[in-house]
C-alpha cells in the first residue's frame, strides 16, 4: 500500500499502524485519536482496518462500524454486529482493497453502562429503541464527524458504503462524505436477535428482508 498522508489535525491524529493477520486475512491497523470539538472531552482511540491497496481509490467498499464489546468479544446472541464485522472484512478481502472504520462509541453511542440497562428493559419485553427512551436517551446517539478525517488520512475520495443502514448514508453525506453506493451486510438473525432485526427494520428504518430465515 502506498503512504497515506499523515493526520494530524486539532481533532484527530493518526497515532501508529501494524500489519494485522487475520482469520480472513492480511490488515494494517491504523490507531487515531480524537478529541472533542470543543478540545474538553476524553480522547477516544478509533481504528481503520485497511486491506490492500486503497490510496486514492474511488467507490471504495468502506465499512463503518461502532464498537459492540457484547457482540463482538463475548459473542452475545442479542445482536448481530460481530457477524456483520466478520462478514465486512471478509467481504473486503474478497474484493481485493477497502477499510473498516471502528469507531469506539459502544451501545450506538449510549456506553456501556447505559446499553446494559437498556439490555434489561429489553429483557423486560420492550424493544431496542423503547429501551432507550425508558432512559431517557436518543434511538442513536452516534457521531460520525471523525469518519471524512480518516478517510482523507488515506486520500479515499468516495466511498461504496457497507451498511443497511440509508440513515447512515445521510449522515455521512451530510459530513461531506462522497457516497457512490450502498452496499447491503446481511446476516441472519436467530432466536434471540430476531426481534432485534424487526426493530431496525420497521422503527429504524434499516434496509432488511421483512421475512428472513432464523439460524438454529
Amino acid at each position: 500500500m502506498s503512504s497515506p498522508t499523515v493526520l494530524s489535525s486539532r481533532h484527530s491524529q493518526w497515532l501508529a499502524s501494524s500489519d494485522l493477520p487475520t482469520e480472513h486475512g492480511l490488515f494494517s491497523m491504523h490507531v487515531f485519536r480524537t478529541t472533542g470539538r470543543d478540545g474538553t472531552e476524553g480522547f477516544r482511540e478509533h481504528v481503520a482496518l485497511v486491506h490492500g491497496d486503497v490510496i486514492g481509490q474511488t467507490g471504495l467498499p468502506v465499512r463503518v462500524h461502532s464498537e459492540c464489546i457484547t457482540g463482538e468479544v463475548f459473542r452475545s446472541l442479542k445482536c448481530d454486529c460481530g457477524d456483520q464485522l466478520d462478514k465486512a472484512m471478509a467481504e473486503i478481502v474478497r474484493m481485493g482493497a477497502g477499510i473498516i472504520l471502528y469507531l469506539r462509541q459502544e451501545g450506538r453511542g449510549i456506553g456501556l453502562t447505559n446499553k446494559i440497562r437498556a439490555y434489561h428493559l429489553q429483557s423486560r419485553g420492550y424493544d431496542t429503541v423503547d429501551a432507550n427512551r425508558m432512559l431517557g436517551l436518543p434511538d442513536d446517539a452516534r457521531s460520525y464527524e471523525v469518519v471524512p478525517e480518516m478517510l482523507a488520512h488515506f486520500g479515499v475520495p468516495s466511498i461504496s458504503l457497507m451498511t443497511n443502514n440509508p440513515d447512515k448514508v445521510a449522515k455521512l453525506a451530510a459530513l461531506g462524505v462522497k457516497v457512490d453506493k450502498r452496499r447491503p451486510v446481511i446476516t441472519v438473525p436467530n432466536q434471540h436477535s430476531v426481534g432485534y432485526f424487526e426493530a431496525k427494520r420497521t422503527r429504524m428504518g434499516h434496509a432488511l428482508p421483512q421475512s428472513m430465515a432464523i439460524s438454529e
